[in-house]
């Protein structure tokens, strides 16, 4: 495998996190990985897409074939282990910096973009693009004429436990809609990434994408509910609770157990018993309700 190409951190990011779900399956030898779609399950832009996919095909990791865009090649090449972990140890993310101190209170509830740079010592175009992203995934807003407000993200046990007892209302009823319909080709997907978790070991899974493998298994399920509101508050909240999640230590036996219990979810609407994965599904978020709140710290 050719040495690792440097960018600039986004792409970086996205470059990491392609290396991971190649190595769990997620993405699956001979795939055509399309920047639109990297894209929009990432919640960025194509440019930065681009340039990671770039950056793959030059360390080997992707194929590109004239016309048709990169593929992940037929056999994974060695060395990807070591490339994952070497991405894994790229110096501190500026994002996540803001955002556990978000988190940690370490910033006020509004501040200037000034306030900002001088704080971290970030350029201008760095403070912008990270209030770009800090309002994209919903914890951040422009003020009417000048500065930016935080928004409320699930800082305690309390908010978290708020949450799921939301997600508890509305994911299980979600199955019982009126509008309901199984997809196939999205049950297929989801019991391949999750039996790919599975295979590989949660423990040898980035954390990351642990919580974001786990987070749409839950985002697509409940798309299937064919109402809009229901995805649109799930993914919401998902959002919200996610900047304290990267703070709790992942627990590989319990992302095992979430995982078994999600394939159980799928088999029970594969075949056709929607009631019980209803039930199946309450069952589920109620264990992870009594985990959550048990060691998440105010």
């Amino acid at each position: 495998m050719n040495q690792r190409i440097r960018s600039n951190e986004l792409p970086e990011r996205i470059s990491h996190r392609i290396l991971q779900e190649i190595a769990v399956g997620t993405m699956e030898a001979g795939q055509h990985v399309s920047a639109q779609q990297v894209a929009d399950r990432y919640r960025v832009s194509r440019t930065p897409v681009r340039e990671a996919l770039s950056s793959l095909e030059k360390c080997g990791v992707l194929k590109r074939k004239t016309n048709r865009g990169y593929f992940v090649p037929a056999e994974i090449p060695n060395g990807l282990n070591e490339l994952i972990e070497e991405y894994r140890q790229s110096p501190a993310d500026p994002y996540q910096q803001l955002a556990n101190d978000w988190v940690a209170n370490r910033l006020p509830g509004e501040v200037t973009e000034q306030h900002l740079r001088q704080n971290y010592g970030w350029s201008k175009s760095k403070v912008v693009e990270l209030l770009a992203r800090a309002t994209r995934e919903g914890w951040a807003e422009r003020k009417d004429g000048y500065g930016w407000r935080f928004l409320p993200v699930a800082k305690t046990s309390q908010a978290f436990e708020q949450i799921y007892r939301l997600r508890l209302a509305i994911e299980p009823a979600a199955l019982l809609e009126p509008t309901f319909q199984l997809d196939r080709k999205v049950l297929d997907e989801q019991r391949r990434i999750q039996s790919g978790m599975l295979e590989k070991g949660a423990d040898t899974v980035a954390e990351e994408l642990q919580l974001s493998n786990g987070s749409l298994f839950h985002e697509e399920i409940i798309k299937l509910s064919g109402n809009q509101f229901f995805l649109q508050a799930l993914t919401q909240v998902n959002r919200m609770r996610r900047l304290m999640e990267y703070k709790v230590k992942v627990d590989p036996i319990r992302t095992a157990e979430q995982c078994t219990e999600h394939l159980e979810i799928i088999d029970l609407l594969e075949s056709g018993d929607i009631v019980e994965a209803s039930y199946k599904m309450r069952s589920h978020l109620a264990g992870a309700l009594k985990i959550k709140t048990s060691t998440t710290l105010d």
